[in-house]
């Protein structure tokens, strides 16, 4: 298949697998990447930028073909060595940045003068448009379903989409929801160019995770996400446990007087590994999407995406031509 977003990167199929922290490791990019899609290591999963130099070397041990780096602007109290991780990216020869959180403008230059290309994630068509706007060469757009941070304006992707399409010149993928071929065929129906996922790819045989949580996401249906940290105006969709539900109990006690302090135990990245990388599945809150509810297995990579590209196909010479031709 043959999209702006295969012909940006260099890719056989229009899928990105979206950086996840403690999950977005060497083993699972070049697995994505192998299978024809885009994979993704995440940048400040690694302790430091030499760290992620390591990473970025061993990737490219196991595989020859495009992988990109996912690195999240935190805010400026709390920001690691941007400029060093950012070096090690372009000395590890990787052409592909996603970014996320705050916007990447001041590091636009540094990726541009080693030919990277930026696709950043946004959770709103204004936010798409200052993406474009500072020289971003596509989008990721997150909606509402998507695990991890939805942003703030609570619209799904059967609206957000169509919008982005509405506004936007450079390319975008469709992220959140995201699990099969009927979701690729439904983003590109509504103006994306591709798909990225993350939950999906949680549950794959090459993630780096605890079969625990490969499980649960198996076991879940679409009901069983949360919203938390939403008095913050930072609200995460995580997966329900016991954590979520303490941190459920101490927001609706707290109400607007709450502060991050007040539930820092239960989100912690620290304890977020116990989760992902112990399988202690109750230590912690971590982030899964609603798209839960159409996972149904855990194959390979190279099997989940042959797979949605043979159900991609299908369902557009079979399944929707027989309407036109009925």
């Amino acid at each position: 298949m043959k999209t702006r977003i295969t012909e940006l990167f260099g890719i056989r199929h229009p899928i990105i697998q979206g950086g996840m922290h403690h999950v977005g490791y060497a083993e699972l990019a070049a697995a994505v990447s192998n299978a024809g899609g885009l994979g993704i290591i995440t940048a400040l999963t690694q302790p430091t930028p030499e760290d992620l130099a390591r990473e970025i070397a061993r990737c490219h041990q196991m595989t020859d073909r495009p992988f990109g780096v996912n690195l999240t602007f935190l805010p400026s109290f709390n920001a690691p060595p941007y400029p060093e991780y950012i070096d090690a990216i372009v000395q590890g020869g990787v052409k592909a940045v996603e970014t996320a959180g705050r916007s990447p403008e001041q590091y636009m230059p540094q990726f541009k003068a080693a030919g990277i290309k930026v696709i950043h994630k946004c959770t709103s068509v204004r936010h798409s448009l200052k993406a474009e706007k500072i020289g971003c060469d596509a989008v990721s757009v997150d909606g509402f379903e998507c695990g991890g941070h939805p942003g703030e304006d609570d619209i799904p992707n059967f609206i957000l989409l169509p919008r982005a399409a509405d506004e936007l010149t450079i390319p975008f993928v469709a992220s959140g929801g995201m699990a099969d071929g009927r979701s690729l065929v439904a983003a590109m129906a509504l103006g994306a160019e591709g798909m990225n996922m993350g939950t999906r790819f949680l549950a794959t045989k090459e993630a780096s995770v605890h079969d625990n949580v490969k499980r649960a996401i198996v076991k879940a249906d679409e009901l069983q996400t949360r919203l938390i940290m939403r008095n913050l105006r930072n609200t995460e969709r995580v997966m329900n446990n016991a954590a979520v539900q303490e941190i459920e109990r101490i927001e609706k006690e707290k109400g607007e007087s709450e502060s991050i302090d007040d539930i820092r135990h239960l989100v912690t990245g620290a304890k977020g590994r116990l989760v992902l990388q112990e399988g202690k599945m109750d230590e912690a809150a971590w982030s899964c999407g609603m798209v839960a509810g159409l996972i149904h297995d855990i194959p390979t990579c190279d099997e989940l995406i042959q797979r949605i590209m043979s159900e991609t196909e299908f369902i557009v010479r079979e399944r929707l031509a027989q309407f036109l031709n009925g």
